[in-house]
């Protein structure tokens, strides 16, 4: 037992370690940070300090309580892998007194410490207790855990075993040298080591070795020009929405007057027209009704495997760890997975919503509209949230973990351009703007590269189709093969035994094109045979059906399974490593395609009832920004908290229900107030497009994937997101 805790802790501080080593500051090198650095210099008096500080400790206990109440302080769960104690944020910055010439206002600051300190080991082993005044009392209690801390008891005895010595626990070890957040409340004049030889103890003489992480102050949060640009944008959209719904609402109701005689233009930005057209489902011959209901449970499963991966700190991570790589934990380890699922149902829609609806030379022809339409169509509801999270999401919450949020503040500020450009997977790979935008840079990069595939599919000769096709999934499988085996990383989000590599599984594979693409030839392939065999249904032996059906259930068992056993403290096998990452992720696209077309072709009996109900259509439809919106939910909601969350299954499925329930009612806010009224704009501009490029006078056209007649739809977007219902994916009708 006490090895597994050591292996744990292990674990959890090659975490803390990575994690640190990678993370940037706010206001590192910005040239528009979001924290006020020259408000915090401008405060610091050395003066000013130590008259707040005597009077304090010699005229005021209550505020001296207040301040060490709100401060420094012994972690809680220690011995449960926790590594940060948060003090008490706002009742820090809360302390505001007036006194003879003095304003004395409260400063948090977070300051790193290790367990390797070895003048102060010598320092208590030899001293007693610095005599201090009466009101100082309050310190003691620090001082004697510190001392306690020279034998390691407790900490050591029940995670290490019972002798461990100084020799073993070396200054390069990385549990001596593992990071221990602690939060100190002191005047804002003062430096943290003033703040605490005044308050507390005197640093130099107990030989306390520390860094200073940050320090917050009320009110240190700068506004920036695009802070500005946010606003005057926002505010012009909230303008156009009520003038368009105004006017829609006067002209249906009260003049009771027939829209169509109207320019949609001036109807395109109404709540009231846009929500009845989000809200209404209909369905055509060719329609994929199984995809929705795909679609939509796959991001509530992206939904719930973030709530639980992107909690970035709780009371007790060895219980959390534990729990991860335990079977109990499967469904939620196995989420990663889920985004092939998306890979899948993009290359799927964008053969289907293509193949033999245009030939191969008319895509080269109109190849502008066809990247055109892929960008635009994107690009509303990602660019309104990349400029919401570069502006404004600064001022959404606070919290002495808000730095971590404003990391993406500062992202975004930086890197807006590769986030729409949709190369951040190249040029800032440690830094996205979005969480979970990297799956866009790689969706929009193999659509980009799927016409050299696509032009041959478009065929009229099913033999030059099937050869690209093939050619195209043997190539991606065989390059991706030969640079996995190469590169012989883990196969794992959490890789217990190899912390250190888990920053380049994700670099290196998880968000590399070459290592997902397979799941996005997949589904190409599927979605040719669905065309393939459109309007006509294949016999099926009711065994081989059976059979199939067996092997689809197993497959999916056995890839989640795969993905449990990669995750234990005594995994150790490359090879398997290597053929996870190379195979998993094909097979797992390679089962659903088969539930897809046996549900399409009438073998899906009550799975295709159930992925077909009508409960899965809205959450289809939202799904795109659902995606764009929940992590910045997220990231949001666990950077206020206060105190370390206590890992629970039942506090982080409270959680989950939380996070899904407020992103559908944002994602359903902003499809209508802003990717509605830009689907009608887009529809207007690449129609006309479409009709000089093509020339052909009598039909509509639109784009999706391609140029197709007008029963294709425009106002689609991301074909992995949106529903089949206008089969090129079209969000809102």
């Amino acid at each position: 037992m006490n090895r597994k805790l050591h292996l744990t802790f292990l674990v959890i501080s090659g975490i803390v370690v990575v994690c640190d080593s990678k993370q940037r500051k706010p206001n590192e090198n910005v040239q528009f940070p979001p924290f006020d650095e020259k408000l915090y210099e401008e405060v610091l008096n050395p003066e000013y300090c130590r008259r707040q500080t005597e009077y304090i400790r010699r005229n005021d206990t209550l505020l001296l309580a207040k301040f060490l109440d709100a401060g420094l302080r012994i972690p809680k769960g220690i011995t449960l892998g926790n590594t940060i104690e948060l003090g008490n944020y706002y009742q820090c910055l809360g302390i505001k007194e007036n006194v003879t010439d003095m304003n004395i206002q409260g400063k948090y600051c977070m300051i790193q410490m290790t367990l390797n300190q070895d003048q102060l080991t010598q320092f208590l082993s030899t001293s007693q207790l610095p005599e201090r005044d009466q009101s100082l009392r309050l310190s003691e209690t620090i001082l004697n855990y510190l001392k306690k801390q020279k034998d390691m008891n407790v900490f050591q005895n029940s995670i290490f075993g019972r002798n461990i010595n100084s020799q073993r626990m070396g200054s390069d070890s990385q549990i001596s040298n593992t990071k221990y957040s602690l939060a100190v409340c002191i005047p804002a004049a003062c430096t943290t080591q003033e703040g605490i030889n005044a308050l507390l103890f005197n640093i130099s003489a107990i030989g306390l070795e520390y860094t200073e992480n940050f320090c917050r102050l009320p009110n240190d949060k700068l506004w920036a020009p695009v802070d500005y640009v946010a606003i005057a944008i926002f505010s012009i959209i909230g303008i156009l929405t009520f003038l368009s719904t105004s006017y829609d609402i006067y002209y249906t109701w009260i003049l009771k007057s027939d829209k169509r005689n109207k320019n949609s233009l001036y109807f395109c930005c109404s709540v009231y027209s846009n929500t009845q057209r989000l809200l209404t489902f209909t369905s055509g011959p060719d329609s994929l009704e199984c995809i929705d209901g795909i679609r939509a449970l796959a991001m509530v499963w992206v939904i719930l495997g973030h709530t639980f991966y992107s909690l970035p700190n709780n009371l007790n991570p060895v219980d959390a760890l534990l729990w991860s790589i335990s079977p109990n934990a499967i469904w939620v380890t196995s989420a990663p997975m889920t985004v092939d699922t998306f890979f899948l149902l993009s290359g799927l829609l964008l053969v289907y919503s293509t193949a033999g609806k245009l030939t191969g030379e008319k895509l080269i022809k109109n190849i502008h509209l066809f990247y055109l339409n892929r960008l635009l169509r994107m690009f509303p509801v990602l660019a309104a949230m990349v400029l919401f999270e570069a502006s404004l999401y600064n001022r959404v919450s606070d919290g002495p973990l808000w730095e971590g949020a404003a990391s993406y503040v500062v992202r975004c500020r930086e890197y807006w351009w590769s986030t729409l450009l949709h190369i951040q997977n190249f040029v800032n790979p440690q830094d996205l703007c979005l969480g979970v935008s990297w799956y866009l840079s790689l969706d929009v990069q193999l659509h980009i590269l799927s016409p050299i595939v696509l032009f041959w599919v478009l065929s009229t000769r099913k033999y030059h189709s099937w050869v690209a096709l093939t050619f195209a999934m043997l190539s991606v499988l065989t390059a991706s093969t030969i640079y996995i085996f190469y590169m012989n990383m883990p196969s794992g989000i959490i890789s217990p035994n190899r912390t250190e590599e888990m920053t380049d599984f994700f670099l290196k594979y998880y968000i590399n094109i070459l290592t997902r693409a397979s799941p996005f030839c997949v589904g190409m392939i599927i979605g040719y045979i669905l065309h393939s065999w459109r309007g006509k249904k294949p016999k099926i032996s009711t065994v081989l059906l059976l059979l199939v059906w067996c092997a689809t259930f197993l497959l999916l068992g056995a890839i989640i399974y795969c993905t449990n056993i990669s995750m234990q403290f005594d995994w150790d096998n490359q090879l398997a490593d290597n053929i996870f990452n190379s195979y998993l992720r094909p097979l797992w696209a390679l089962a659903l395609a088969w539930i897809i077309f046996a549900c399409v072709k009438g073998f899906g009996g009550p799975i295709n009832w159930f992925l077909s109900l009508q409960v899965w259509k809205l959450p289809a439809r939202l799904s795109y920004a659902m995606y764009i919106i929940h992590y910045s939910v997220m990231v949001a909601y666990y950077y206020s908290a206060v105190t370390p969350i206590y890992f629970t299954l039942s506090a982080l499925m409270f959680n989950f229900f939380a996070f899904f329930f407020l992103t559908f009612l944002l994602a359903f806010a902003v499809t209508v107030v802003i990717d509605a009224p830009f689907s009608i704009l887009i529809k207007m501009l690449l129609s006309k497009g479409t009709k000089k490029s093509a020339n052909i006078p009598d039909k509509k056209k639109s784009i999706e994937n391609g140029i197709a007649p007008a029963e294709v739809k425009v106002s689609s977007i991301n074909p992995a997101f949106i529903s089949d219902e206008d089969k090129s994916t079209s969000v809102l009708r």
